[in-house]
């Protein structure tokens, strides 16, 4: 901002000994800037309050560190977030569920948001995430492909066919040519890992980022058909936003090298 200079009646000399403070004044802040810093994308400085944020169930743990993160580098905010299906997410919001961001599973999913003029922006792609098969810890049923899958005597689990990971593993299937009978669908890919943690199923087809998240709890079988159906993941800024300033930081710390770094960490491809 341009300092505004009020004329007066000094003399000469002490316009000219202003003047050349204010030349100093100028340089000392060029000279100081730092170019590495972070931009405050609120606009007034300091951020604060509340940041609600909507996001598909698979992105639980790695959001959760983000958040812990950003509350640390943002003293006086606090991050609350809602996980679960996408497709529930989206409702919810379109319905006038209050929130600030929506992290989705899908373009798909997103794509009700942006219909109903819910976002403020377009959504941009932050990371990518491609399936994995979940199975009991040391993998005793043998498990190795896509197909084993079909086994009769296999208890499998898949999320529902309207959730991002149900859609990709009907996606992966169509391409192979198999034909899936699990012994239930779930709301969303946490309830589907779930299943196999509790022994309640013998296999389930995740996300792989939710493989790693679960550790020793299951193994993880990749299997070649998932190239066929990685999902992107948008992030958008909400249009009621309450907290635009907080949310916008927020999004910006996603997609940053640190988010980056958390995501890939958790399993999740790069955009």
């Amino acid at each position: 901002m341009t300092p505004t200079v009020r004329r007066n009646r000094r003399p000469l000399q002490g316009a000219a000994v202003a003047a050349a403070a204010l030349l100093a004044l100028g340089a000392c802040s060029s000279s100081g800037a730092d170019s590495s810093a972070k931009p405050d994308s609120s606009g007034s400085g300091k951020l604060s309050g509340e940041v609600t944020v909507f996001a598909a169930a698979s992105l639980k743990e790695s959001f959760t560190t983000l958040g812990e993160r950003f509350e640390k580098e943002h003293p006086g905010t606090k991050v609350t977030f809602s996980f679960g299906g996408s497709d529930s997410l989206a409702a919810s919001i379109t319905g006038g569920a209050p929130a600030d961001v929506f992290a989705s599973a899908s373009p798909k999913t997103m794509k009700i948001v942006t219909d109903a003029e819910d976002a403020s922006g377009p959504p941009v792609t932050f990371v990518r995430n491609k399936l994995e098969i979940a199975t009991l810890p040391g993998n005793p049923h043998h498990v190795s492909s896509l197909e084993d899958l079909t086994a009769p005597d296999l208890k499998v689990v898949l999320c529902d066919k309207e959730v991002p990971c149900g859609a990709a593993a009907h996606k992966a299937l169509d391409a192979s040519g198999l034909k899936l009978t699990p012994v239930s669908y779930e709301q969303d890919v946490k309830a589907a890992l779930t299943k196999v943690e509790l022994k309640e199923a013998d296999a389930a087809v995740v996300y792989k980022s939710d493989v790693h998240a679960a550790g020793d709890k299951v193994a993880g079988v990749e299997f070649p058909e998932s190239a066929d159906a990685v999902n992107d993941y948008p992030i958008a800024l909400l249009k009621d936003a309450r907290n635009a300033g907080a949310a916008k930081a927020f999004i910006a710390l996603v997609r940053s090298a640190e988010g980056q770094k958390v995501l890939s960490g958790a399993g999740f491809l790069k955009p």
